[in-house]
């Protein structure tokens, strides 16, 4: 049957045919997410690394919320203590965050392997991966440690315990889940010992930055503030309930008033009417205030908490009032606290002076040692820097060369900010090496002409020999004459080259290499000589830095053997590229060019100067002028004999050639006597021809027969 009078034959009623069903992934596909967590993970990798850092930061975090339970407890009334539940709310949702971290590490470290002991007497030694002896292994080691930690014991006491339990009241409660946080503080700090020790073993140090270690300690040691200063609040409160208790006892009912009983001490009884009975008949208020300079109760340490009304003020004025409190006595080892006979006061004085001298001497040490690893290649160069002014004072180095010297280290510091970047890379492998090589100086490299015209391989080459060249302003890197041992690629900067065509009188060169060019090219012919000598080729220019330059530079040695381990440095390519960015060959071609040019508009002119007199003395000679007495032999000029001149029948070629050399002869004379004239263009043939520089020394780019063209 058709549809829409399309048949099932119609070209058309192929677009209408059901689609081929896909074949359905394979079932290991489809279970490649659940196949993730049954991975083994390498200790070493990224990914427990990273896991690391983040479990450390919410290990942190654990232990500044498991000290916050202290504060739960407040004064709710007159003689009366109660529980926040928002607070307790909120600290027991984000310490089962926590807990989560914590369940997520144990189950981590099911599938983390381990390096077997027996293995590492050579190198790293050997993971093992296996499930069973990974589990068997963590069972025996950590599994209890971590187990404590992870186990949410207050949220388990808060919901469930307390309210099953009708007859307990705020203080027997706080009392209760202060002593389980307490308890399980004890592992969750102890697990930070192990954690901070592996990430150090694996990466070398908790942070990479020197002010982020610095502000690591600092943390810790608020952290320990923090702890000191919750305690110091929960037996504030402690102290005052032991207060309220003790004279509670002393009302037995004796003597027509009301007997005490301890419920009353507790916010949830505070509309019965018997407590209302008693509180307008006892004493335990005034005997037990701690502003009161009579009552006979010691307050000790905690009567500051008690004086100010902490204890009944928000939590976050509180909070920071402890906080301020346990960071003062922990920086000054407890020296301003006022204890009172009571030995559980006493032992807490006796912490607080032995935890605090010992933190605050971590404290000091650590960000000292982080601090001056940000400075301690600042704190050598200033070293150096006083030991050379030393140096240059004792020797009595004259004020320029001191000021030369100066500006020198200075820059030197500029560039490389005191790191030796050779013995950074020494230690490293001669892959990575070269790689490392190739970022940092191919594209700097480049910007040379010159290589431009290389192959990768040769570039490689060069590239893992270059070392870096520092010159100041005003420094003569070598001069005309001296041996040239490094071949100079200018990076930043200018140079002057300077050159007398090996010390010839009248004949100075000078030109400026920008950035992309290069000096020393006679250590390139040297090179690629054959068999070169023992003996370095001498400088035919003298270069000096106009201005602060970075260059790189290529020694001899490493030239050399560029030069006979590569054949294409002997192609023609490179030959032609040679002599086009050279500046000694630019600076010969120029004077060839301009002698050649001379020459040629001195011939050119001579030839043009002796057509018009020929012509013009042929006339002469044709009007039948008399000869003149007066006039000069031309044997007194030219040297030559009277048979010379006794032919009067010569052609008129030959007696315009004679005028011609009389004329010369009696331009030479009046040379003497007065200055030639500028216009006349007979004294442009008696201009001296500038001598021509001599030619550079051609490199050998013959090394083989079937050169690379």
């Amino acid at each position: 049957m058709s549809f829409f009078g399309l048949g099932p034959s119609s070209p058309a009623s192929i677009y209408l045919l059901p689609l081929k069903a896909e074949r359905p992934p394979p079932p290991h596909l489809l279970r490649r997410p659940w196949h993730m967590f049954r991975t083994i993970l390498d200790p070493g990798s990224d990914v427990v690394l990273k896991w690391n850092r983040v479990f450390l930061v919410a290990c942190l975090v654990a232990l500044f919320l498991d000290p916050l339970y202290f504060y739960l407890m407040f004064m709710g009334g007159p003689a009366c203590m109660s529980i926040d539940p928002g607070l307790g709310i909120i600290v027991t949702f984000f310490r089962t965050v926590a807990d989560l971290f914590y369940l997520a590490h144990m189950v981590l470290k099911f599938r983390t392997a381990f390096v077997a002991p027996s293995s590492r007497v050579f190198g790293r030694g050997d993971l093992v991966r296996d499930p069973r002896q990974i589990a068997m292994r963590y069972l025996k080691k950590d599994f209890v440690l971590d187990l404590a930690a992870m186990l949410p014991l207050p949220q388990i006491l808060i919901w469930f315990v307390i309210p099953a339990v009708s007859s307990s009241s705020a203080n027997h409660t706080n009392n209760t889940l202060s002593m389980i946080v307490f308890i399980q503080y004890i592992p969750r700090f102890l697990l930070i010992f192990p954690l901070n020790e592996r990430i150090v073993k694996a990466t070398g140090v908790v942070t990479k930055d020197a002010w982020a270690g610095a502000a690591y300690n600092l943390l810790l040691y608020m952290l320990a503030s923090h702890i000191l200063g919750a305690s110091w609040y929960l037996l504030s409160m402690e102290r005052q309930y032991t207060c309220w208790l003790t004279e509670c006892g002393k009302e037995n009912g004796s003597m027509n008033m009301p007997m005490c009983n301890p419920s009353f001490l507790d916010c949830s009884n505070l509309e019965l009417p018997e407590r209302k009975a008693w509180m307008n008949a006892t004493s335990v208020i005034s005997s037990c205030d701690a502003t009161s300079s009579g009552v006979k109760f010691n307050f000790g340490m905690f009567s500051d908490a008690l004086t100010d009304e902490v204890v009944g003020a928000t939590f976050m004025s509180k909070y920071f009032y402890c906080l301020w409190w346990g960071l003062r006595n922990l920086s000054s080892y407890g020296q301003n606290l006022t204890t009172s006979t009571y030995i559980g006061e006493t032992s807490f004085a006796i912490l607080i002076c032995l935890v605090g001298l010992v933190l605050f001497a971590l404290l000091i040490g650590n960000v000292q040692t982080y601090l001056q690893s940000s400075t301690v290649r600042r704190e050598e160069w200033r070293v150096k820097t006083r030991d050379i002014e030393e140096w240059m004072r004792h020797r009595q180095l004259p004020p320029d060369l001191r000021d030369r010297v100066n500006r020198f280290v200075q820059y030197k510091w500029l560039a490389t900010r005191g790191v030796n970047e050779d013995s950074i890379l020494g230690s490293l492998p001669l892959d990575l090496r070269r790689e490392i090589r190739r970022h940092l100086c191919l594209n700097l490299l480049l910007r040379v002409q010159f290589f431009s015209e290389m192959d990768d391989q040769l570039l490689d080459a060069i590239c893992e020999r270059l070392v870096l060249s520092l010159s100041t302003k005003d420094t003569y890197i070598v001069r005309e004459g001296d041996p040239v041992n490094e071949m100079l690629f200018i990076i930043r900067g200018q140079l002057e080259t300077s050159t007398t065509n090996g010390g010839r009188s009248g004949f100075f060169n000078s030109t400026t290499l920008r950035p992309g060019e290069f000096c020393g090219e006679e250590l390139l012919t040297w090179a690629l000589t054959p068999k070169p000598s023992i003996n370095l080729p001498l400088s035919t220019q003298t270069v000096r830095a106009l201005s602060e330059v970075e260059a790189f530079a290529l020694q001899a040695e490493d030239l050399k053997f560029v030069a006979n381990q590569f054949k294409r440095l002997h192609s023609k390519k490179l030959q032609h590229a040679f002599r086009f960015y050279s500046q000694q060959w630019r600076s010969w071609g120029a004077s060839f060019i301009q002698t050649a040019w001379r020459r040629y508009v001195k011939k050119k002119l001579a030839r043009e100067l002796a057509k018009q007199e020929s012509l013009y003395y042929s006339r002469e000679s044709a009007n039948a002028i008399p000869f003149n007495d007066n006039a000069p032999l031309l044997a007194e000029y030219a040297d030559v004999g009277d048979s010379a001149l006794g032919d009067t029948t010569e052609s008129s070629i030959r007696l315009g050639t004679t005028i011609l050399a009389s004329k010369f002869a009696k331009n030479t004379k009046r040379g003497a006597n007065q200055k030639l004239k500028r216009d006349d263009p007979a004294s442009l043939i008696n201009m001296n021809v500038p001598m021509l520089m001599m030619k550079p020394d051609e490199p050998d780019f013959s090394f083989t027969e079937d050169n690379v063209e």
